[in-house]
């Protein structure tokens, strides 16, 4: 993940004539909350075993991976061992961020293979795209109808596979191609039985867009939220759940149009005073509040 860009953004959502029960009335069960592990990362790869112990105790029972390194494993802990771990502490990795940079550059799927068998190590339902690097995502609207074919590649390795993939934003994505985003691009040429979305929040927020209205305009295909909050001072921060400027209650009442089956807690920056702490408020606020 990478540093962000200043660009201050009017958050009003345009909320007023929505519902904003704070409910998943849809779903007989409550979503589980998950945590994006990126949220620990200056304490996760000292103490693998202490944090994801940290992790359970806060309460969640979902994780989504990051760091993975084909000869590392986790942090110097192999997948078979981090697996136990979290079997220890009754968390799942439902879905898995790995690097697809090499990947989409060279066109080798060598890597992708070995993803594919490390979440199914895991026992999880996604391998998702977090992050592509400038030089290959391009600055026109052909670069993201290239990238999209490549994604869609991955997807059929996924699926082959007994995954689903998904592609996780940032606020790039959304940077206007004539009458349309990258973002939109990705949405209209990857195929829905394919590739899933992972809607970063924040980001969509970041960028000056309303996640609502994507609900509205691609209907189902947002399988995964990132959840994280704006800092009402500094934008480029997150803040606890709860605290900042993003109208969680009112994205969270339209769950069902968006698709979402699971989302993950993430502070990506500036988190405070202790991360674990820090990710348990945000815990307590979305379990009162959200669901």
């Amino acid at each position: 993940m990478i540093k962000r860009r200043e660009f201050l953004i009017n958050t009003g959502l345009a909320l007023g004539a929505l519902a904003i029960a704070p409910s998943f009335a849809f779903d007989s069960k409550k979503k589980a909350i998950g945590i994006q592990l990126w949220t620990l990362r200056d304490t996760l790869p000292k103490d693998v075993k202490g944090v994801l112990s940290q992790v359970a105790k806060a309460g969640f029972c979902e994780v989504e991976t990051f760091g993975y390194s084909a000869d590392k494993g986790f942090f110097g802990t192999s997948v078979r061992d981090f697996k136990m771990i979290l079997d220890d502490n009754d968390l799942k990795a439902t879905s898995n961020h790995f690097d697809f940079n090499s990947m989409i550059k060279d066109g080798s799927t060598n890597l992708v293979q070995n993803y594919i068998e490390t979440a199914n190590l895991l026992g999880s339902e996604y391998v998702t795209v977090p992050y592509i690097v400038s030089e290959l995502r391009g600055t026109t609207g052909d670069a993201y109808k290239k990238l999209a074919l490549q994604i869609n590649k991955v997807g059929e390795l996924c699926k082959a596979g007994g995954l689903k993939l998904a592609y996780h934003n940032h606020d790039f994505e959304f940077t206007k191609f004539g009458s349309t985003n990258g973002y939109e691009i990705l949405l209209n040429e990857t195929d829905k039985n394919l590739v899933d979305f992972e809607l970063d929040l924040y980001w969509v927020v970041r960028s000056g867009n309303d996640p609502l209205q994507l609900f509205k305009k691609y209907p189902g295909r947002f399988k995964m939220w990132h959840v994280k909050d704006m800092d009402k001072v500094n934008p480029d921060w997150n803040a606890e759940i709860g605290t900042g400027t993003i109208n969680f209650k009112s994205i969270f009442a339209e769950a069902k149009l968006s698709g979402m089956k699971r989302f993950f807690l993430e502070h990506e920056s500036n988190y405070k005073p202790n991360p674990i702490e820090s990710a348990a408020t945000s815990f307590n606020y979305i379990k009162k509040n959200l669901i």
